[in-house]
């Protein structure tokens, strides 16, 4: 029985807390480009460790729940009346 768990373990991903670009953009399923770029811009909790970006699963997790609340919030809001969330470059 101590056997078959320890195999079932190596089928499941392990899940971590911090996780790097590459884990991070796959858990929000977009790309590493775009992930960088939200890093970068502040848009996404985020953090440097060295040079390279880190992010928190339940940071993230927080952030995505936020932002579900807010737009369930502006659902009554004619999309041509909302002012854009960041400028246009």
């Amino acid at each position: 029985m101590r056997n078959a768990a320890a195999r079932t373990n190596l089928l499941v991903p392990e899940v971590r807390e911090v996780m790097d670009i590459r884990q991070a953009s796959d858990y929000l399923g977009i790309s590493p480009d775009t992930l960088y770029k939200y890093a970068s811009e502040a848009f996404v909790p985020a953090f440097k460790l060295g040079n390279r970006w880190r992010f928190k699963r339940s940071r993230l997790d927080e952030w995505m729940d936020q932002q579900s609340d807010r737009q369930a919030a502006d659902v009554g809001v004619d999309p041509l009346q909302k002012k854009p969330v960041r400028p246009a470059v």
